[in-house]
């Protein structure tokens, strides 16, 4: 073989290797949302969005967003998601620098494919609205309120012939 045919299949080897995290995980992930109780709308500030927990939104790894979370009778919840270099990430990536896939590693940063959501799962206790309760007044006697009466005022004679 040679020196130039092997020099393109190790260049070869070197890129297909490359962009390990991107190939094996993939530049999205599975969001998870799970709230007690279930029953929950979800709403994100990127656009996403589920009817009711538990669900499961396709996210892309490098996502940083707010989440609102409400059901009716209890109070809305927001929770902010953010990510972290993930184990398997951060192994990818620790294959594109020992293999000297510097184009890999790029392409792993760009496409955050190094990267996984927190939290996931977001499991949610909601808690209950407190409602007005109107004070119970215990039975008893009752009695009625005593007659207003108010005292004759003699009524003064007109002066005669004024009408």
């Amino acid at each position: 073989m040679s020196r130039l045919n092997i020099v393109l299949v190790v260049s070869a080897a070197a890129l297909s290797l490359g962009a390990c995290a991107t190939v094996t995980r993939g530049n999205s992930t599975a969001w998870e949302v799970n709230t007690t109780p279930s029953g929950a709308k979800v709403k994100t500030s990127n656009g996403f969005y589920c009817e009711s927990t538990p669900c499961s939104l396709s996210m892309p790894r490098r996502a940083e967003f707010d989440a609102s979370i409400s059901k009716d009778g209890y109070k809305p919840l927001q929770i902010h998601v953010s990510h972290k270099i993930a184990t398997a990430g951060g192994a990818g990536m620790a294959g594109n620098v020992l293999l000297g896939g510097v184009i890999g590693a790029g392409v792993d940063v760009a496409t955050g494919a190094m990267y996984d959501l927190t939290p996931n799962p977001a499991n949610i206790t909601l808690e209950k609205l407190e409602t007005a309760s109107t004070p119970i007044i215990p039975p008893g006697p009752v009695t009625p309120p005593a007659p207003v009466v108010a005292p004759a005022t003699p009524v003064p004679p007109s002066p005669s012939g004024v009408k």
